[in-house]
């Protein structure tokens, strides 16, 4: 499916980045069903797009990176009897390509969850981060299960038992975000950065790499090991295992061929 515009996200694409903008500001850029819909289909938009290599998901206004699920949507499909979320694909953790959060602001429940599944978090001094479910008698979904293998397992229960949010300087003492940076204009400068350092690697390494250590980490080291032979090999089959060690040799630029 290809992707269709949305008001509720802006999807622009560059210098082989696809920039993902959740464009509800007047609502905190919370997560309502066709923000999610839009997510899902912008992602496999890019996965398509050969000349996209890497992601950067950020959030409109300045105010928050997201502050969660569209709760007013949420009640009303409680009073509907429909528990639960209407879209349960979840295009950004699947996505085979990397996945840069660029936060500013409010990063809450599930816009906490969504900045989880990426797999860099960079943000400004101002951002603060929390999973406030069990304030509304809730459960975090991701970040129930996620947050307490990315962070020290008393970190991750200290928020989330007591739904108190932390500041961007904690968030980056504990290892949750990478990148601390002064504002916005320093944020989308240092996502840049970061996600042109991603694009000077080879493309199938790459996705080799999170294919592994996505799927490794849940792993006894010696099965991690025994799971990447096959793909080793198919990579060394490639054009492109001959082509970095030749570039560097040559010194010049490899030429990524992704074959």
């Amino acid at each position: 499916m290809a992707f269709t515009p949305r008001p509720e996200l802006r999807y622009e694409k560059r210098d082989r980045k696809a920039y993902l903008t959740l464009n509800r500001p007047d609502q905190m850029n919370a997560l309502n069903t066709p923000l999610r819909m839009a997510l899902n289909e912008a992602i496999e938009e890019g996965e398509r797009d050969d000349d996209v290599l890497v992601f950067i998901i950020t959030g409109e206004g300045g105010r928050a990176f997201c502050a969660g699920a569209d709760l007013k949507e949420m009640t009303q499909r409680d009073q509907q009897g429909q528990f639960g979320m209407a879209v349960t694909k979840d295009g950004v953790a699947d996505c085979g390509k990397p996945v840069i959060a660029a936060i500013d602001g409010f990063c809450l429940a599930g816009g906490l969850e969504l900045a989880l599944r990426c797999d860099i978090r960079i943000a400004t001094e101002k951002s603060t981060f929390g999973l406030p479910e069990p304030r509304r008698s809730l459960l975090a979904g991701y970040g129930l299960h996620n947050l307490s293998r990315m962070i020290p397992l008393g970190e991750a229960l200290h928020i989330q038992l007591t739904g108190t949010p932390i500041s961007s300087q904690r968030a980056y003492d504990i290892g949750l975000i990478q990148r601390r940076v002064a504002d916005r204009a320093a944020l989308m400068k240092e996502a840049d950065a970061v996600a042109d350092d991603i694009c000077l690697c080879a493309p199938l390494a790459v996705k080799a790499i999170k294919t592994i250590v996505k799927t490794g980490r849940n792993m006894p080291v010696e099965y991690s090991v025994k799971m990447t032979e096959p793909i080793t090999k198919l990579i060394n089959a490639t054009q492109d295992r001959l082509e970095g060690p030749k570039a560097f040799a040559e010194k010049r630029k490899p030429n990524w061929k992704m074959k």
